[in-house]
């Protein structure tokens, strides 16, 4: 059974920080790269930070590079987004997503499975 589960969300005042999490199923883990992506509203989802799944290669936005930290623990299934000095562009839902093996990408259009996502509003 495929599930991703995004939580830890919320609001903050800029210059915050708040920590993601993605709660896979067990047998995902090791079979996918893992993203990011954030969606505000009236614009395109766009990739934030992605993950391999083999080593700790990863790549990031240049909107959020420097700020955000994206990690993975495969013992709890779970792969983290770490945010700092939060700004109110970065204002969105955020999702977590499978990849395949074979590419990591911040292109959506590369990712098969998706969560529901998490709100993230940083206003003052």
């Amino acid at each position: 059974q495929v599930q991703l589960v995004e939580s830890g969300g919320g609001s903050v005042q800029p210059g915050g920080s708040l920590r993601l999490s993605c709660v896979v199923s067990a047998d995902m883990m090791e079979r996918h790269n893992w993203g990011w992506f954030r969606q505000a509203p009236g614009k395109e989802r766009e990739g934030v930070a992605c993950i391999s799944s083999s080593d700790e290669t990863t790549f990031y936005a240049r909107a959020v590079r420097g700020r955000f930290t994206i990690s993975r623990d495969n013992a709890k299934n779970t792969i983290y987004l770490d945010m700092n000095s939060l700004k109110p562009e970065d204002t969105a839902v955020y999702y977590c997503a499978a990849g395949p093996l074979r590419i990591i990408t911040l292109d959506a259009g590369y990712y098969d499975y998706w969560g529901r996502g998490t709100q993230v509003t940083v206003s003052s």
